[in-house]
């Protein structure tokens, strides 16, 4: 089974953030905050083409060179779990583990290229859950990729409930992809870290994505806050 000890950097791409999030053309108009984007090309690749992402992850306490140690560093372990457990994968748009390792490696050279000027202009900012320096409704969509949900081995349920709920306070709609943890098993805090939600205001609902690398991982939590706003 797929397992990792603790929550290693990983990157993917804008292509794949659209895919994961199902990311409509009105939905790259908004004010997008990517948390826990590590070293994915994300908000490199939508600043070239006009969209207004920030990134938060405490990785960005270093500078590209330290960022990069850390991916050299577990790179290698990440291929090696992969190989050995290639039946929890997808392999279709994505065809073998070396292909894997040259798409990943090009999303985070892509950030690394752009990590320094972007996080002078403020794109790349230092923060992770459960508490974020950001105020309340400073963006209109928060997206949460391969953390939430995956690393639920080393991230306990209040961490889940606590974050998921600080992302609502920065944003009118959370987006969390994906629902498996690793070793490709539903999550157990889904269902328990949404509870109540609906009480405080929100809308949840589970809905399928035009993406899936991890077998049976398809589905994402979306939470919209009611009124006017929404």
């Amino acid at each position: 089974m797929f397992a990792l000890e603790q929550v290693v950097p990983w990157g993917r791409s804008f292509d794949e953030y659209r895919s994961m999030f199902a990311l409509s053309n009105d939905d790259l108009a908004l004010r997008i905050l990517g948390c826990g984007d590590g070293p994915a090309s994300f908000n490199a690749e939508a600043t070239r083409r006009g969209v207004a992402v920030t990134s938060c992850d405490p990785i960005y306490h270093w500078d590209a060179v330290h960022i990069r140690e850390r991916i050299v560093a577990t790179y290698d372990q990440i291929i090696d779990q992969t190989r050995r457990n290639s039946g929890e994968f997808v392999w279709s748009s994505i065809r073998s583990v070396d292909e894997l390792g040259q798409v990943r490696m090009a999303a985070m050279e892509d950030f690394l290229s752009d990590y320094r000027q972007g996080r002078a202009a403020g794109r790349y900012v230092e923060a992770e859950l459960p508490k974020l320096p950001f105020a309340d409704g400073s963006f209109d969509l928060a997206l949460c990729s391969h953390l939430l949900f995956l690393y639920s081995v080393q991230l306990g349920e209040e961490f889940h409930r606590d974050s998921l709920r600080e992302l609502c306070r920065v944003a009118r709609e959370v987006r969390v992809f994906p629902l498996l943890a690793l070793g490709g098993q539903r999550s157990p805090y889904v269902d328990r870290s949404v509870a109540d939600l609906p009480e405080s205001g929100h809308d949840v609902s589970i809905e399928r994505v035009p993406y899936e690398f991890q077998r049976g991982g398809n589905e994402m939590v979306r939470i919209r806050r009611r009124g006017r706003d929404s």
